[in-house]
C-alpha cells in the first residue's frame, strides 16, 4: 500500500514527523508537499495531489493530510471521486460513542477505527493545531492497521456514495 502525505504551512512540522515515523515502519510513502515551511502557501496546491493519487487507486493507496484544523483539507479531498476522507482531532477531548449494537465506548481512538471498519476511509485529515504529535501518531497507527469490516450494510452504503458520485452532474 502506498501512503501519500500532504500539508500546508499549518501542518508542516507534524507531517515531517509523521513521514519519519512511517518510513521507520517501512511504509511506502510519497510526500506531495509542502516541502518547506512557507506561511503563505495554499493547502489546495498540495492536498489535491494526495486526493488525485488516492482517487486513481483507492484500493491500494491511502492518504494522510494535515492542516490547521483539517476541516478545509477534508472538504477538498472529498471533492475527488473514490475518496472517503475522515477528519480527526485530539483524543484529549473526552469521547463517548455508542456502537451499532448499543455498546458505549470511552476509547478516544474508537472513531478512527470506525472510519475504517464502517466507512473504508482512504484519506485521514488531521488538525495539526488540535493534536499532540503522540496522539497523531497513535491515530495514524490505528487507522493504518484497521481493515474495512466489509459488512453488507457498510458495503451497501459505500456503493450508494459511489452511485451518487457517478450520477451527479458537474455544473458549469
Amino acid at each position: 500500500m502506498k501512503i501519500y502525505l500532504a500539508t500546508d504551512h499549518a501542518g508542516f512540522e507534524l507531517k515531517e514527523k509523521v513521514k519519519s515515523f512511517l518510513l521507520k515502519k517501512n511504509y511506502d510513502v510519497q510526500d506531495c508537499g509542502a516541502f518547506e515551511f512557507n506561511k503563505d502557501d495554499d493547502y489546495p496546491d498540495f492536498i489535491s495531489k494526495v486526493a488525485k493519487n488516492v482517487s486513481a487507486d483507492p484500493e491500494n493507496s491511502r492518504g494522510i493530510i494535515f492542516g490547521g484544523s483539517g476541516q478545509a483539507e477534508a472538504m477538498l479531498a472529498n471533492k475527488f471521486k473514490n475518496v472517503r476522507c475522515a477528519l480527526f482531532y485530539s483524543p484529549a477531548i473526552p469521547a463517548s460513542t455508542i456502537d451499532a449494537i448499543g455498546t458505549q465506548s470511552n476509547n478516544p481512538y474508537e472513531i478512527i477505527k470506525l472510519t475504517r471498519t464502517h466507512n473504508n476511509a482512504n484519506i485521514l485529515s488531521l488538525g495539526a493545531r488540535f493534536l499532540k504529535q503522540e496522539d497523531a501518531i497513535n491515530a495514524i497507527n490505528i487507522w493504518l492497521e484497521t481493515s474495512f469490516g466489509n459488512e453488507e450494510r457498510h458495503v451497501r452504503r459505500i456503493n450508494k456514495i459511489k452511485e451518487i458520485e457517478n450520477n451527479t452532474p458537474i455544473l458549469t
